[in-house]
């Protein structure tokens, strides 16, 4: 029997039998189309297309389209287009600010538009506003911009490099090479420290602005009031952000001794981490107690050394009771430099009397942070300021350069309340800054490690003694001197000596006017030392000539 002349069920049969020998582990499906034939199938063998076997759905896979376009034309190109679909305030190249926004602009807050600024010719897009039109108009200009540089790029070979290679986004056909290419991945937390802690980085902890400052045990706080006007104490102070709080404080006069955020000690104690999580602590140091008593009279300790723990003490008087040495004011002043470390921490406090009568009282607390520019510990002067005022441009200070003599000072306004000793090491610390050096470097490409080559900074003080006066520091005056070092074809500069010299000034004591100005200066100069220049020459040359014992033989 032939295949011809076979049921058209069977030919069916067949023709399945081949679909399944050429798609191998593929389950074919019978459609009612194929049963409800009434012709004869055809003889020839050919595969059938099986569809694809029921699947569960699946959620949406990323899509691997490639990324927008990078914009390079400059007069499509808007950074401060912030707002889809909305006009931004000031943005004159926004697509969706009409004229009549454009008319109520100030200004344009970006004016030039441009690619890169190395090359030597490019397009650039300036927008501005032109407010003697009525209502004012927005000015666009398309111009060449020329970059006068040698140095300037004419062309570019590499397209790509002027934008961002859009990523490979992964699926299911590129998953497996993109594991291979990274780095892998972590499914758990411990595993993500493994990853990307690595014992042998360095360390680059350092505060940044809004960070807590840690201390040794917890975080320095900062009473400072919240919901209310009364004082909150675990209120952490945060690095760059200068604060100046008033809170008042609710408090049984008897149990005065106990509370321990009226105590000096509270504020004086903590040492602060020099940088976040290491093992550096900075103490703090009280620069100033005030005393206050209750008629409001003011005494300055001059020794606050021996007063830093000063306890609080609870007294009768009459029927009335008095608790001491309470904390009214606290003023904290911190030195950080530019790698974000804090260096110094000083402290001024206001301590007072609180009687019954006087419950509840008010605290005030202040924070400030001063930078510091001596990082590597240079010679330095005051800077001068269109203000003239020694006090605003404390820590501010300009760098001493090789030759250059320079000069610089401000103007310090006194009260005749403030007492002459702590005056006295205010100005003398800002005359001399923060870090002075007590060593120079010869050349300036000295190593550290030769110490005996540096040069040492005599400092001398000089003063001048008067009856019933206050000594007074007003001047810093620094010479350098150098010599010429080495050959007489490229001779090098030395410096041989170093003398700061720290002028004082007597004042009296007592003033007919409430207040005091006092002209403050730094100075630097340099001067050549070096000798006169001797020519040198080397030693003529001298024969060693010997002749052979025997040379006058027989004659000799």
């Amino acid at each position: 029997m032939e295949l011809r002349d076979l049921p058209p069920l069977l030919l069916l049969l067949v023709d399945c039998w081949a679909s399944m020998s050429a798609q191998a582990g593929d389950t074919p499906v019978v459609t009612t189309e194929a049963l409800s034939s009434t012709k004869p199938a055809p003889t020839t063998f050919r595969p059938a297309v099986s569809p694809r076997p029921h699947e569960t759905p699946r959620a949406p896979r990323p899509s691997s389209d490639p990324r927008p376009t990078p914009v390079t034309d400059v007069a499509a190109l808007c950074v401060c287009d912030l707002s889809p679909a909305l006009c931004d305030v000031n943005c004159c190249c926004d697509p969706d600010c009409s004229s009549v926004d454009f008319s109520v602009f100030s200004a344009c807050s970006i004016p030039v538009v441009m690619g890169d600024s190395q090359f030597c010719s490019q397009k650039a897009a300036i927008y501005s506003l032109n407010f003697t039109a009525d209502p004012p108009q927005r000015v666009f200009k398309l111009v060449n911009q020329i970059n006068p540089s040698i140095f300037c790029i004419h062309i570019t070979n590499y397209k790509p490099a002027l934008s961002f290679i859009n990523p490979e986004v992964p699926d299911e056909s590129n998953f497996d090479k993109l594991m291979k290419t990274s780095d892998g991945f972590s499914t758990n937390a411990e595993s993500d420290v493994s990853l990307t802690t690595k014992p042998d980085a360095p360390n680059t902890a350092k505060y940044e602005y809004g960070v807590h400052l840690q201390t040794s045990h917890s975080f320095l706080r900062f009473p400072s009031p919240l919901t209310s006007s009364l004082c909150t104490d675990n209120n952490p102070a945060a690095f760059l952000v200068n604060q100046a709080v008033k809170c008042t404080r609710r408090i049984n006069l008897e149990q005065c001794t106990e509370i321990e955020t009226l105590s000096l000690a509270y504020y004086s104690s903590p040492k602060i981490l020099r940088v976040p999580g290491s093992g550096t602590k900075v103490p703090i140091t009280v620069q100033s107690i005030i005393i206050q008593s209750l008629n409001k009279t003011l005494t300055r300790l001059e020794d606050t050394d021996t007063d830093v723990l000063r306890p609080l003490v609870l007294v009768e008087a009459g029927h009335d009771k008095i608790c001491t040495n309470i904390i009214l004011e606290v003023k904290y002043s911190l030195t950080y430099t530019n790698a974000g470390e804090i260096i110094k921490a000083d402290v001024f406090v206001l301590l007072g009397a609180v009687s019954s009568a006087m419950v509840p009282f008010q605290q005030k607390f202040e924070i400030y942070f001063i930078q510091t520019t001596n990082r590597y510990g240079q010679l330095t002067l005051l800077r001068s300021t269109a203000e003239q005022d020694c006090l605003a441009i404390a820590g501010i200070r300009t760098p001493v350069l090789f030759g250059y003599n320079m000069q610089s000072g401000c103007k310090l306004r006194l009260t005749k309340a403030i007492a002459c000793r702590l005056v006295a090491q205010k100005v003398e610390s800002l005359l001399k800054g923060q870090g002075f050096p007590d060593y120079v470097a010869p050349f300036g490409n000295s190593q550290a490690q030769d110490v005996l080559d540096w040069v040492p900074v005599h400092f001398i003080t000089q003063t001048s003694h008067m009856k019933d006066s206050c000594q007074l520091p007003v001047a810093l005056a620094i010479e350098v001197k150098w010599t010429k070092y080495g050959s007489l074809l490229n001779p090098q500069a030395k410096i041989v000596n170093v003398t700061a010299n720290l002028i004082s000034s007597s004042f009296p004591e007592t003033n007919s006017g409430n207040k005091r100005t006092i002209l403050i200066s730094t100075a630097v100069t340099f001067v050549d030392v070096s000798a006169p220049a001797e020519a040198g020459f080397r030693a003529r040359p001298t024969i060693n000539a010997r002749l052979p014992f025997n040379f006058f033989f027989p004659f000799v």
